[in-house]
């Protein structure tokens, strides 16, 4: 956590352009969120997500944004909102890059998770029944995700 702070008070009075200023709200974040402190990750990450929105576009960046704002929003209870943003993100890393790759399948995972403890039992099930044939067959059965 100090880390994060320090890297935060050390890029703060770059101009909102510089992307090590947004680089070091996002360590924050995750620094906060690692520490069990949702309340105060939540704005971070998403300052974080909107620097990284408005002045790079960088797809897996914002995707990798989106994945640490819905582990914030799941543990403070918010898990319809973290339901919701997981599955935009599946779709997003399956437009990007396929449904056989990693980072598809482990947020596939992330998602089915999701829905499980939702008790969305028939929708996890179907949906973990068309992922894991994919990620047997991209990472091999023996992978141990």
């Amino acid at each position: 956590l100090a880390l994060g702070w320090a890297a935060w008070k050390t890029y703060l009075a770059r101009p909102e352009t510089d992307q090590h200023r947004t680089l070091a709200v996002g360590v924050l974040g995750i620094a906060l969120i690692s520490s069990r402190r949702p309340e105060e990750a939540l704005p971070a990450i998403e300052v974080s997500l909107a620097l990284t929105r408005r002045y790079s576009g960088d797809e897996n960046a914002i995707i990798i944004t989106l994945e640490n704002r819905a582990s914030c929003l799941d543990d403070l209870g918010r898990t319809d909102e973290a339901t919701a943003l997981k599955r935009q993100i599946y779709s997003r890393y399956k437009a990007l890059g396929g449904v056989s790759q990693r980072h598809t399948i482990m947020s596939g995972c992330s998602l089915a998770i999701c829905l499980l403890r939702q008790s969305s039992w028939d929708e996890a099930k179907t949906f973990i029944r068309e992922l894991l044939p994919v990620a047997r067959r991209s990472l091999g059965a023996d992978h141990d995700l």
